[in-house]
């Protein structure tokens, strides 16, 4: 019985998805640049567009992530998706997440430079102010011009004004004030002298008086001249003596 040979292996060899999509890739590959057609730029576009917000959708799911996706279109349309209840609760999370950071502090920087100009320009004022302070004390006049200078004066002359007035108004209340004094000292010493004098008339009515009675009254007049701290009763005497 004659040996039946092996028949070769008449399979074709397939190559592998990796390998095939590789060459596909080289093949459909396209160069990064802009679609000077229109038509098939707005497909094209319409088509990665859907595509990219598929790609968000699923990355979402997939991964739980929290994603937001903004696009405008070449004619400013707005395509936009978040994972989200809220397209903006997810944009002020970044702004939030993002406060403190370089890039964040590269926004601040034209708020840093007013600050730092408003304060030059009132360091430069602040000079000003004391250059012009010392002219008026009299110092560093060598630079001055005679307009400079006649200028001074006026200033020297209408503060001297200011003040004159100013301490011509401090004697007046002083004046006021002392008038006001002296009239209520007068109005005082009237009332000490009629007092004084209803106290001598009293004394002598009570030297008048017979014996029993002066005593009996001399009792109330002392109670009475208590209230009369300076005086006695021998200066009261002498009133009369």
């Amino acid at each position: 019985m004659a040996a039946t040979a092996a028949a070769p292996d008449q399979r074709q060899i397939v190559p592998s998805d990796a390998s095939r999509m590789r060459k596909q890739g080289r093949r459909g590959r396209r160069e990064m640049r802009r679609i000077e057609d229109s038509t098939s730029r707005q497909v094209t576009f319409s088509k990665r567009r859907k595509g990219l917000l598929k790609k968000a959708h699923e990355l979402s799911v997939l991964c739980e992530a929290e994603v937001a996706l903004i696009v405008f279109s070449p004619r400013g349309r707005l395509y936009q998706f978040a994972s989200a209840t809220d397209l903006q609760n997810t944009i002020d999370r970044y702004l939030n997440h993002t406060k403190g950071t370089p890039t964040n502090e590269r926004v601040d920087e034209p708020g840093v430079e007013k600050w730092k100009y408003e304060a030059t320009t009132l360091g430069q004022k602040i000079d000003a102010i004391e250059a012009s302070k010392r002219k008026l004390l009299g110092e560093s006049l060598g630079s001055c011009s005679i307009k400079e200078l006649q200028e001074l004066e006026l200033q020297l002359e209408n503060s001297l004004s200011s003040i004159r007035q100013r301490k011509q108004k401090k004697l007046m209340n002083q004046i006021l004030e002392l008038r006001d004094k002296e009239q209520k000292l007068a109005k005082e010493n009237a009332m000490l002298r009629d007092q004084s004098s209803m106290i001598r008339a009293i004394w002598k009515l009570l030297l008048l008086l017979p014996a029993k009675k002066k005593k009996r009254m001399m009792g109330a007049w002392r109670t009475w001249r208590r209230s009369w701290p300076s005086e006695s009763e021998g200066d009261a005497a002498s009133w009369i003596a």
